[in-house]
């Protein structure tokens, strides 16, 4: 599969998390995908487990992509998720064969006030 592909993959893929779409959220990994959230330890494995994990998943959630790169198997996306109102700013690297994804990890992060001791270093632009 090419870059230009997979990349609209992607961007179906995410526009169906933000939609709640779980069928085309989810046709973007292979039946034997792996996916890991490192922060909490949590390894799923096969595309019915990770879909059913985010369908049984309460919060009303909402995806906000900032930027998706990558080339070949290997591709990033930056965005964030909107647990019930509550922003949690993530990284999903995806890796891909034969089209599909065998292997995505996420890691999140909650925002945080910025340093004093930076202040003067931050572009306003």
């Amino acid at each position: 599969m090419e870059d230009r592909e997979l990349r609209v993959a992607l961007e179906r893929h995410w526009a169906a998390s933000d939609a709640g779409d779980f069928e085309l959220e989810h046709e973007i990994y292979q039946e034997n995908a792996l996916l890991e959230y490192p922060q909490s330890g949590e390894r799923i494995r096969g595309r019915g487990k990770i879909q059913e994990s985010r369908c049984v998943q309460p919060n009303k959630k909402r995806f906000s992509v900032r930027r998706i790169i990558g080339s070949g198997s290997l591709w990033v996306t930056e965005f964030i998720l909107t647990y019930d109102g509550a922003p949690s700013y993530a990284v999903s690297i995806m890796e891909f064969a034969n089209g599909l994804v065998e292997r995505e990890t996420q890691y999140f992060a909650g925002p945080f006030d910025p340093s004093e001791s930076r202040a003067h270093l931050i572009d306003h632009s």
